[in-house]
């Protein structure tokens, strides 16, 4: 056993404490002599040469230590520094405790040179320290809540100009309110010897502006105290850069979802990868039916599949299109559209397209709306122009006619003849008034007295040749009916005037003109039959025509069947006809019953 303690790097020893306080040495290996440069046998007759070696200061500290172990009756620990042979050391004692029955305390322990291992240990904290300070993380060490270490990228980012304005401050200062629990707790963790994970969280920079960071927290042993070492990444700049990104893409999903247009976004190959709103409103498709597929294939009209794929080739050679074409909804309904496609980029390479389309047919339908139009206007200045020229030419014939040397004719014939021209003029230029007229006004809602306006209108229209020979048989029934008073007027105006003008002129037949109505809260229904000369078959898909005339009984304008058209439709009605020749024409009417608009906007006491 003395071999093996004489092989040992450390002093052996047994002290002991007398219950009266004698303390001595009651056993010292032979290293002594080679450790502490004190002969074992010196130390054993002398416990005062042990205390020699330390400064009054450290000894000072020594038994202050040794004491509150004795106390205790724990286990000691002590290291410092000693003066052996003219050099200075440093030492570390270890020692156990035991009290004999008789009250002596007895330790054992060892007595360990520890010198050329603190020097290591410093010589590797510089280079741990010259490390740290070139890290580009900040680094921070603290102890009892307080830092007592900052590298300088550590006192950089935390605004301070040297590590001296952050060592001694509270480690909460820098931590922002917000995160001092968790701070706190992550704190409990490490002083139980716990490492801990990464996590984000806001520090406090010294002039109180915020920074996020990524934090990691380690126990550490620092100055041979335990201490608590934290390495920080600013992250601020990431994180405002994520929130930016997080708000540019907020910025587009709205835009995209919210853009009246149809919009869809395609991969580089021309398959779907998000459609808005708008493209499932216009197209009838959701983008479950269509990511990851070839959008070709859904909206493209079979006699346009060259297209779809000659401006996918277009557009991912870098070109920005714009074309007017045809799409189709999902019910197979063709829509006029305006595509612009446009490539996205990255780097010279496309890797994506986005699709945006106009609807426009409401726009092609104004647009043949307005070719109609203005055929209709080329026909109307023809016709117009025409028919009131033939009477002027003809009324010009006859005063030249009578300004002739030698003519005997009774000048009253003339003026008779001019008088009838004149008449033709008129009813002509009130005809076209009305067409005007029809185009022009909004729709006035008022009540109708049907049953006043056809007397009325039979009573305007007598002047007509046979207008006396026609039998009129007439029947309303229902409730009051509201709608526009002068289109409703003028509708059976024509009407009654057209019957009156195609009447039959076999006398065996007695003319008849029957209009029977009937009238509730939605609409009323207006049946005008008479038993004229009828239209025929070939000409019946025509007589709504802009001058059209079916029959040559009449030199009427033409126009007014013309009228009554656009103006029952003006009025939101329907109207449908039925002819035979020889046996005479029905027209079926709806026009709807605007009482209850009428009521609504009527005032309170005209209620009653």
């Amino acid at each position: 056993m003395l071999e093996l303690f004489r092989s040992l790097p450390v002093v052996i020893y047994e002290y002991v404490i007398e219950p009266g306080g004698t303390r001595y040495f009651s056993f010292v290996s032979e290293t002594s002599s080679t450790i502490l440069g004190i002969q074992p046998e010196a130390l054993l007759a002398d416990v005062t040469l042990f205390d020699s070696l330390f400064t009054t200061e450290d000894l000072i500290k020594l038994r202050e230590s040794a004491t509150e172990s004795h106390a205790k009756g724990g286990d000691w620990f002590w290291s410092g520094p000693a003066t052996i042979k003219q050099q200075l050391r440093w030492l570390e004692i270890r020692s156990n405790h035991h009290v004999t029955p008789d009250g002596q305390i007895v330790r054992r322990g060892i007595i360990e040179d520890i010198t050329e291992r603190l020097q290591h240990r410093v010589e590797s904290e510089s280079k741990y320290q010259t490390l740290i300070e070139k890290l580009p993380v900040g680094i921070v060490i603290h102890a009892g809540g307080k830092l007592v270490f900052a590298n300088a990228q550590a006192y950089t980012s935390l605004g301070a100009k040297h590590p001296k304005e952050l060592l001694g401050s509270d480690v909460l200062r820098f931590v922002h309110p917000d995160f001092h629990q968790l701070a706190a707790e992550r704190m409990a963790l490490v002083a139980k010897g716990e490492t801990l994970p990464m996590v984000e969280q806001k520090f406090l920079r010294m002039n109180g502006t915020e920074m996020f960071v990524e934090t990691i927290a380690t126990p550490v042993i620092y100055k041979g105290n335990p201490a608590t070492q934290v390495i920080f990444r600013d992250i601020t700049d990431k994180k405002h850069a994520e929130l930016q990104m997080r708000k540019n893409e907020m910025l587009f999903t709205q835009l995209f979802e919210s853009a009246p247009m149809a919009v869809v976004m395609l991969d580089e190959r021309g398959r779907v990868h998000l459609v808005n709103n708008g493209f499932t409103e216009m197209f009838g498709f959701d983008k479950e039916t269509l990511q990851g597929r070839n959008l070709n294939d859904f909206i493209v009209p079979e006699d346009l599949k060259n297209e779809g794929i000659d401006l996918n080739n277009l557009i991912t050679s870098h070109r920005v299109v714009s074309i007017e074409t045809i799409r189709k909804h999902k019910t197979g309904r063709l829509i006029n559209v305006i595509l612009y496609g446009v490539p996205v980029t990255l780097e010279n390479q496309t890797i994506g397209i986005y699709g945006v389309y106009v609807d426009i047919t409401d726009r092609k339908s104004v647009e043949e709306e307005l070719k109609t139009r203005n055929t209709e206007l080329d026909n109307f200045v023809y016709k117009v122009s025409h028919d009131l020229r033939a009477p002027l030419s003809s009324i010009l014939g006859l005063v030249n006619l009578a300004r002739l040397p030698g003519n005997t004719d009774n000048p009253m014939d003339y003026i008779n003849l001019i008088g009838e021209k004149v008449d033709r003029l008129d009813h002509f230029i009130s005809d076209v008034l009305s067409h005007s007229k029809n185009l022009k006004l909004d729709v006035a809602v008022a009540k109708v007295d049907l049953r006043e306006v056809i007397a009325h209108t039979f009573s305007d229209l007598s002047y007509l040749h046979g207008a006396s020979e026609i039998k009129q048989n007439v029947s309303i029934e229902g409730i009051d009916f509201y709608n526009d008073p002068w289109r409703v007027a003028e509708i059976l105006r024509n009407l009654i005037s057209n019957s009156i003008k195609y009447r039959n002129l076999d006398h065996r037949i007695q003319s008849e003109i029957n209009i029977k109505i009937r009238i509730d809260h939605l609409r009323a229904d207006i049946s005008f039959t008479d038993n004229g000369i009828g239209i025929d078959p070939d000409s019946l898909d025509r007589i709504f025509e802009m001058f059209f005339r079916a029959s040559e009984q009449s030199d009427g304008s033409g126009i007014g069947l013309y009228i009554v058209k656009n103006a029952v439709d003006k009025l939101g009605g329907q109207i449908s006809v039925q002819s035979k020749v020889g046996i005479g024409t029905r027209f079926h009417i709806i026009l709807p019953n605007r009482i209850n608009s009428a009521m609504i906007k009527m005032p309170h006491y005209q209620r009653n």
